[in-house]
């Protein structure tokens, strides 16, 4: 047995071939959901070891907004936000549906408070809540602000090479998202954004899976990538498996290490055409770290794990127009700011409005899922957001500057002097387009949508652009050229996955927890079980899960006399209670 040697001395990585043959904990997954369940237990003197897939770490945490949607947080009151245990439960139990028992509303709103705490007091993660409403403020128990909490921007150079070693943002510019909502669909402050990529530092998800990146290395958390678990089996034979009774993890195909316990967070599958194509409701345009192909949720299938919710995604309005890719692959970028804002409007091909463009992301989403019953076909797929040159000379699209001549418009942005021509060259109906607009813009000139009552909630203003009154969400579309980019059914991530119970334990298909086996993140299923009760839902529900997981194995399957355990090589090595750096920042 050896010890950890300290912070500094050791690399951030450490190649396959000198990993230990056996550790307390394997974590499959480098994102919240795999770092914070690795800092649980490491924390109580497990030995610890990440793998991670790709090349990079951080997952689609790092690719994406960071946001953790945490009720009754101890963070709340920095900002005047006020929250009681007993108004979390009563919106989670609104916004459910009758879908999570008063056990599982319970278990949320103390663990995700929990986990937080554990957050802020034993790593670098730096949480501020937000001044973002929830969705449905017309809810019991909802509040204006506080349960969204926003990581503060993070600086990667306290760990040599893990500026380089973090995975890249997606199309997110370098601001807090306390910021961007400040921004109100305007475009960053220059600036701001040379300054910080100067320094190096990361926001949104990149902060946050820095911050939690940096933790665990200098908890003595060994970390491998690129290392992807390629197999998974019990250590034991059916016939001596006891409830201590460990696995084996394949790693790249090469070795097979020893765990207690394993923690699978690999992200979903929302990348993989064969699961999506067989268990999703539509199509979707993922927008995560294309890495994430559902290699977790086969692992835990091999060993008799079972699935739940697999037909659920964090969904979100796409465009992809401006031909964006991200590790080499087509990607896109959330639309749903472009929708909110006044002067546009998004139609189905037959020219008609379907949806309120304001309402949240994940809500938005779910229309796409809609039948003609005329025709058996997607009556929502595709759409199109349609704008007038108003719009464009206010507003960036798809992160493309505002313009005022037409010739300035990018070659992906349709352009045509009246609605009819925008229609045809689009694809949608002529005739139901101009029946749209014309119906839309006397009610919008006077800040009101009859059809669909967009801008009239607090939610729905957040994003909107305050200057434009009565309504920051309406504007009639009166001023050509009119332009149109096509919005696609996107996916932060699948929703569904792995069934897991309160403690993370992942479940056979007669309900029995799998001793040992625990998954949190997008390759678990959703704690929501498809609702979407405020901004971060997908980080809280991956975050809260991770958390209850350390903390269960920690207490289950950490007898004293195996911490440590014989791990072999000094590169891969820990030791229960060896000295590492303070962590906290």
């Amino acid at each position: 047995m050896t010890e950890t040697r300290p912070a500094a001395d050791r690399p951030l990585l450490t190649p396959v071939p000198e990993l230990a043959e056996r550790y307390d904990l394997v974590v499959i997954g480098s994102g919240c959901a795999g770092m914070t369940s690795a800092l649980v237990a490491r924390q109580a003197g497990a030995s610890v070891l990440v793998l991670e897939k790709a090349d990079r770490l951080g997952g689609t945490t790092a690719a994406g907004g960071g946001v953790m949607w945490a009720p009754d947080n101890h963070l709340m009151g920095s900002r005047d936000f006020t929250d009681t245990p007993e108004d979390a439960a009563a919106y989670l139990r609104a916004a459910t549906g009758g879908k999570l028992s008063e056990e599982e509303i319970s278990w949320y709103v103390s663990t995700a408070a929990e986990a937080v705490r554990f957050l802020d007091e034993n790593t670098r993660v730096d949480y501020a809540p937000l001044f973002r409403p929830d969705y449905h403020m017309e809810w019991p128990g909802a509040t204006a602000g506080g349960r969204g909490l926003d990581h503060r921007e993070f600086d990667p150079s306290v760990v040599p090479g893990l500026a380089q070693t973090l995975r890249p943002p997606t199309y997110l510019p370098l601001i807090t998202m306390d910021e961007r909502d400040q921004l109100h669909g305007a475009a960053p402050d220059p600036a701001l954004l040379a300054g910080r990529a100067e320094r190096g530092v990361r926001t949104m998800g990149g902060a946050l899976a820095g911050a939690l990146t940096a933790s665990a290395w200098e908890a003595g958390v060994v970390i491998a990538a690129p290392a992807p678990a390629t197999g998974l089996r019990r250590a034991a034979d059916t016939e001596t498996d006891t409830e201590t009774s460990g696995w084996q993890v394949t790693v790249a195909g090469e070795r097979e290490i020893a765990a207690a316990s394993v923690v699978i967070a690999s992200g979903g599958f929302e990348w993989s055409p064969e699961l999506t194509g067989t268990l999703l409701k539509f199509p979707v345009t993922p927008i995560s770290a294309p890495s994430n192909a559902g290699d977790g949720l086969k692992l835990g299938l091999s060993v008799g794990g079972s699935f739940t919710e697999t037909t659920d995604i964090w969904g979100v309005p796409v465009i992809t127009a401006h031909g964006a890719t991200y590790d080499g692959r087509p990607s896109g970028r959330m639309g749903n700011v472009e929708a909110t804002l006044p002067g546009g409007i998004v139609v189905n091909s037959a020219g008609r409005r379907f949806v309120n463009e304001a309402l949240n992301y994940h809500d938005f989403s779910r229309v796409f899922a809609n039948i003609d019953p005329a025709t058996s076909q997607y009556a929502n797929i595709p759409a199109y957001l349609v704008m007038d040159s108003r719009f464009v000379s206010r507003y960036p699209v798809a992160g493309n500057p505002v313009f005022a001549e037409p010739a300035e418009a990018p070659d992906w942005m349709v352009r045509a002097d009246t609605l009819a021509e925008l229609a045809q060259l689009i694809g949608v109906d002529p005739a139901g387009l101009e029946e749209t607009v014309a119906r839309f813009n006397p009610a919008a000139e006077r800040g009101e949508d009859p059809e669909f009552g967009r801008g009239s909630s607090a939610q729905d203003r957040h994003l909107g652009d305050p200057q434009n009154l009565p309504n920051p969400c309406l504007a009639p579309l009166t001023a050509p050229p009119f332009y149109a980019v096509q919005l696609h059914p996107g996916a932060l991530g699948t929703a569904g996955g792995l069934r897991a119970d309160l403690d993370g334990r992942v479940l056979d298909w007669n309900g029995a927890p799998l001793p040992g086996l625990y998954a949190a993140g997008n390759c678990s299923a959703t704690v929501f079980k498809d609702a979407y009760p405020g901004g971060g839902a997908t980080i809280g529900s991956a975050v809260t899960r991770a958390y209850a997981a350390g903390r269960h194995l920690s207490r289950t399957r950490l007898p004293q006399a195996s911490l440590g355990g014989e791990t072999g090589g000094d590169a891969g090595s820990q030791t229960a209670g060896s000295a590492t750096e303070d962590v906290h920042a």
